[in-house]
């Protein structure tokens, strides 16, 4: 796999995964961090990258990785107390990117993700994540409202998002193992995923737009938790 962008590029030097090879130009190379991560970078021009990379977001840098490793969903419902994130069928790798971001940032302790009809880790949700993939646990299941089945049986609280629902987020408590369920884009949370949720809950809106996106959403969930546990 073949990363771009300083971040993504930096995140993935630090985190488990293998980077073999670095492209550079001239002017990405005076980051003090690349000069001292080991690897020495090769030289491109800004079109000799984009042309690697697929991509002018590249911001002068590019990398060459091992695959991402997906873990258990099992590994992730054996943790204690966590603050999990579940995503039915989200497709945009931007916001795929933008979430896990704010997942990383506010401590949860991984990502759930549907095998069919989603998103999954490629280089552009590695730029969008700004490199949070890389530290990030994220899982894919089979069937979304089975797992959240299990993981209530394993006594976690499984709160799904839902612009219409009558329950205010803040009248739920986040403080132990949860599951955060987000829906795909334009359509919400599919029937079966929400009734698998313990509850939903919606986020007030004051001006005069319809409804926040799912990674603006997401964030405002994922921080309340923070709070909750803070």
């Amino acid at each position: 796999m073949i990363v771009y962008g300083r971040n993504a590029v930096h995140e993935a030097l630090r985190g488990p995964r293998t980077v073999s090879r670095i492209w550079a130009t001239s002017g990405a190379l005076r980051e003090p961090w690349l000069a001292a991560c080991g690897l020495r970078a090769t030289v491109q021009s800004g079109e000799e990258i984009a042309a690697r990379c697929g991509s002018d977001g590249h911001q002068g840098l590019c990398a060459e990785v091992s695959e991402y490793r997906y873990v258990d969903e099992d590994q992730l419902l054996a943790l204690q107390a966590p603050l999990l994130v579940a995503l039915d069928q989200v497709q945009d790798p931007q916001n795929l990117g933008s979430i896990c971001r704010s997942a990383e940032c506010a401590g949860a302790a991984g990502l759930v993700l549907p095998e069919r009809r989603a998103a999954e880790v490629t280089p552009a949700v590695c730029k969008a994540s700004a490199g949070a993939v890389e530290h990030l646990p994220l899982a894919q299941v089979r069937n979304l409202a089975d797992f959240l089945i299990a993981a209530k049986q394993r006594g976690f609280w499984c709160y799904g998002a839902d612009g219409e629902a009558k329950l205010d987020y803040r009248q739920v408590d986040l403080s132990g193992p949860v599951v955060l369920v987000m829906g795909s884009e334009g359509r919400g949370l599919r029937p079966r995923v929400a009734a698998a949720c313990d509850a939903l809950v919606s986020l007030p809106l004051r001006g005069r737009i319809e409804s926040l996106s799912v990674g603006a959403a997401a964030a405002v969930l994922l921080y309340a938790a923070a709070a909750a546990r803070a």
